[in-house]
């Protein structure tokens, strides 16, 4: 960012919104995200309100994915912020990230692939290899733990049926969900997919244990092979 902030909050003409009276009166949800990035920043300069700051910042950087993507090195630069101010922003987006990202808890019931996408797709969704992980589930499909099987390389991640199913014996899980990402951000399922589900499906009959549902993740989509007919069971 070689020009400075001043240069886009000049002119503009930002009434001041309150954001932070706003989300006490009635909640963070209606906020926009610029008055939420003013609730972070608390204050503005001289001249300069920390709505019309926040949103110079978001309209300069583009959204909130480039603005997590900033160093703190980057973010204390930007005139009119500074490292108290960076520091805040960069932990609440950090917050975010974990929140999104917390697996399924112990104990917790698998319902739906949608259960797994809201879980990893903020972590998974990063990476820049691919990770195939497996839900160990109970009788009951609750979540006994989550085991990482394997990670390779952008295009692909090897996988034993020794690898899924070691865990899950010794645990005594009674189903497993699997799941894995695709850095392109197209979940789409390859051949590869669909050969390497259908073999654990029937190492999992063999065995008993039921593979219940192979999710893959994608930048914002997700694929469920069990909701689209294609896992054996």
């Amino acid at each position: 960012m070689t020009d400075t902030l001043e240069a886009d909050v000049t002119g503009l003409d930002v009434a001041p919104s309150r954001p932070r009276e706003l989300l006490l009166a009635g909640g963070a949800a209606g906020l926009a995200t610029a008055d939420l990035v003013a609730v972070i920043l608390g204050t503005g300069t001289i001249g300069c309100p920390a709505e019309s700051l926040a949103k110079a910042l978001v309209d300069r950087v583009g959204g909130l994915r480039p603005l997590a993507a900033q160093t703190p090195v980057e973010l204390a630069s930007v005139p009119g912020l500074g490292e108290a101010r960076a520091a805040r922003i960069l932990a609440s987006l950090e917050l975010g990230r974990r929140f999104a990202a917390e697996p399924l808890a112990r104990g917790a019931a698998f319902r739906a692939a949608e259960d797994v996408f809201r879980h990893h797709h903020a972590r998974m969704r990063e990476l820049r290899v691919e990770q195939f992980r497996a839900f160990l589930l109970d009788g009951k499909h609750r979540v006994i733990r989550e085991e990482l099987i394997s990670q390779g390389t952008l295009t692909a991640s090897p996988v034993h049926p020794r690898e899924v199913f070691g865990p899950a014996i010794r645990h005594s899980a009674a189903a497993l969900v699997l799941v894995h990402n695709h850095p392109s951000g197209d979940p789409s399922p390859s051949s590869d997919d669909l050969d390497i589900t259908r073999r654990l499906a029937e190492v999992g009959g063999l065995v008993g244990i039921r593979v219940l549902d192979h999710v893959i993740v994608g930048d914002g989509a997700f694929v469920s092979l069990a909701d689209r007919g294609l896992l054996v069971r």
